[in-house]
């Protein structure tokens, strides 16, 4: 459909043109109507679609949702193989097994102490693992708690654990420590931690260069990515409210084809392994191996190529304007010419997309995607975009915090008795130390005092029972995904900070009217919580 035959939304009619309209089609059952919890976009800044011309999406994790227990466990059992094979590490390794529900994201890994750490928004260390070991309340303190200066988590001896593609590498990462701490022999020689976990990157990458995880998953995409029928009618949705839409990924042309021919429908079979390009007509423009996050950078000097979808060979352009070939007896036709919804390149930056697309302020554009640094904090921060970060996981997490209603409540019950009781025992202590009291007043109050002590055991015995179960209600080891305890944690501070939309999964978007107006619920402080208006 060209640009100038688009349509316009208003709430529940589209206009075609001339004036003429017709009822708008969501690209859901759901139709506007009540939609379920874990299904729900969540808004922290305002946000008016009304004011959005472009919407892009990342393709891996974002379009493409891949299975845990085979994409992972591809990932983790070709990495355990570099290692062996290509590091020297013991054959030992190759028996090992992969638990893919252990690890969560938002996790921080310091490399140095062969630690895996969750923190709260404030840096404060609150769960802590050397290898599969909880460290000790004490511990924790002695390592994270005593620095004058508050650590950072950031520098190098550091990882963040904040993509899903993560996970593996760091349940193999702390396997690999409780190896060391028990057979310090079978490790190379001289290989600490932070080399251990250098060596684990270095497999990962050299499983991504020489194709084995990409060429498993070509030969069957079913077995590996989650079939999701409503990605290309929220897609469809979005192009017929005439805005324009892009698909921006690292992954190359030949892998990004069949990832969306199977999204499309086009590969649902083990033995096909036919792909056409009907799927270029739900975008505008497709950017493969975009480098991210160094393509939001509009100093980047990255060549932009344009991709010639049936061979995959990259041909020149001038800012995205083909270039003639030497040699050329006739004109060539490009893909814009072939197929006018879309062309398909590969590299260059950000100034080129927005020429692309005459995107004239950042703001008018809205970029999906579930990685907080190569996706979503880049595009905000350097760029002004307006952002949606996917997280999987939201879906079974505001499930669960729904269903354990009444048990939040009954902890905050526990937490507040706790209060009362530690203020009414602090009160008698005063009172005994500094009123002038007789002894049968003294006696009463150290009466009430150990009757209190004995009513605050009991009260903080049970909180931590009730809270302990909440806890593992979410993860048995890391608990809530946005809470550390009462705290916001660190991944859940950095999607308040970054992303203006959240949800479970991009499909989401098509449960919602492309003209809506996202507004973010009330901010509230402390001071204000039992103050609340009725």
């Amino acid at each position: 459909m060209d640009k100038s035959q688009r349509t316009v939304l208003s709430d529940q009619y589209v206009t075609i043109c001339d004036g003429i309209q017709k009822p708008f089609i969501w690209s859901s059952s759901e139709e506007g109507s009540d939609i379920e919890i874990g299904k729900q976009i969540f808004c922290n800044r305002p946000l008016n679609m009304e004011n959005i011309v472009a919407v892009g999406f990342d393709m891996d994790y974002t379009l493409a949702q891949y299975r845990p227990e085979t994409f992972e466990s591809l990932a983790y059992d070709g990495t355990v193989k570099k290692l062996v094979y290509d590091l020297g590490y013991p054959q030992e390794l190759l028996e090992w097994l992969f638990d893919c529900k252990y690890m969560v994201r938002g996790l921080v890994l310091d490399k140095k102490r062969g630690n895996i750490l969750k923190m709260d928004h404030h840096k404060y260390v609150k769960v802590a693992y050397h290898g599969f070991r909880e460290m000790s309340k004490e511990e924790k303190v002695g390592t994270y708690g005593n620095a004058l200066i508050r650590d950072a988590f950031d520098g190098p001896e550091y990882a963040l654990i904040d993509t899903l593609f993560s996970l593996a590498e760091v349940y193999l990462f702390a396997q690999l420590v409780d190896f060391k701490d028990h057979n310090p022999g079978k490790i190379p020689e001289g290989a600490d931690y932070t080399l251990m976990y250098k060596d684990v990157r270095a497999a990962v990458d050299m499983c991504h260069r020489d194709g084995t995880l990409k060429q498993m998953v070509a030969e069957d995409p079913k077995k590996y990515i989650i079939e999701d029928t409503s990605v290309i009618p929220m897609l469809k949705m979005l192009r017929d409210s005439g805005r324009s839409t892009f698909l921006m990924t690292n992954s190359l042309w030949d892998y990004t084809n069949i990832v969306m021919n199977f999204l499309c429908g086009s590969l649902t079979m083990v033995d096909s392994r036919t792909c056409n390009f009907d799927w270029l007509q739900f975008f505008d423009v497709v950017i493969t191996g975009s480098a991210k996050p160094s393509f939001f950078h509009e100093e980047n000097r990255a060549n932009l190529f344009e991709v010639e979808a049936d061979s995959g060979k990259l041909l020149n352009t001038d800012n995205g304007t083909p270039m003639p070939q030497v040699g050329d007896t006739f004109p060539r036709i490009s893909l814009m010419e072939k197929n006018k919804s879309c062309r398909v390149f590969q590299g260059g930056n950000v100034a080129h997309l927005h020429k692309l697309l005459s995107i004239e302020s950042s703001s008018q554009v809205l970029y999906v995607g579930d990685h907080i640094y190569g996706d979503i904090l880049r595009s905000k921060k350097v760029l002004g975009w307006r952002t949606m970060l996917v997280i999987p996981e939201l879906e079974r997490e505001v499930q669960l915090l729904w269903e354990l209603r009444d048990t939040r409540k009954c902890l905050r019950s526990l937490r507040d008795d706790r209060d009362q009781i530690e203020d009414c025992l602090h009160h008698l202590n005063r009172s005994l130390k500094f009123d002038d009291l007789n002894a049968e007043q003294k006696q009463e109050k150290h009466e009430a005092m150990r009757e209190l002590e004995c009513k605050k055991d009991k009260v903080r015995s049970a909180h931590r029972r009730a809270q302990q179960e909440c806890h593992q209600k979410f993860h048995k080891v890391w608990g809530q995904l946005m809470k550390t305890g009462y705290q916001n944690s660190r991944f859940a501070h950095q999607v308040e900070r970054f992303a203006c939309l959240y949800t479970s999964q991009v499909s989401n978007l098509g449960l919602y009217s492309p003209s809506k107006y996202y507004r973010p619920s009330e901010d509230y402080m402390p001071h204000e919580f039992h103050i609340l208006p009725q």
